[in-house]
């Protein structure tokens, strides 16, 4: 029961935080507010996989709280759809942009995360043996 708690605590956290930021960021032509949401919930995930998955930093319901509930609730698959297919129809050029931005943004964004954070782990654990 735990688990299913955190994971709504999480992703109510997770929702505001995404209506907040598109209320905040107006975007023209290419849905920017969505990419960022994205680009940003992909970068988050990353560092939770490597501290709680690599460095075991946290628990199971840790990693539920922060990837499932947080990143679940703020990123949004279904928005970037719709923009996509909202593009498609007027500038099939940017709709092909945006949907190649987000994914390999996304996936980039993933990956820097987990770089990151396992550089300044290791560089922690460094400094902690001098």
């Amino acid at each position: 029961m735990r688990d299913w708690i955190a994971v709504c605590l999480g992703g109510g956290l997770g929702a505001l935080a995404r209506y907040g930021l598109l209320a905040w960021v107006t975007s023209a032509g290419i849905p920017v507010n969505v990419l960022l949401i994205n680009l940003l919930g992909s970068l988050f995930i990353g560092i939770v996989m490597a501290l709680v998955l690599e460095f075991e930093r946290g628990s199971e319901q840790t990693r539920l709280f922060l990837a499932v509930g947080i990143a679940g609730g703020f990123t949004t698959f279904s928005t970037f759809a719709e923009g996509t297919y909202s593009l498609l129809t007027l500038a099939p050029g940017r709709s092909l942009l945006y949907a190649g931005l987000s994914l390999s943004g996304g996936l980039a964004a993933v990956y820097a995360g987990v770089i990151a954070t396992r550089l300044l782990f290791r560089r922690a654990a460094l400094e902690e043996s001098d």
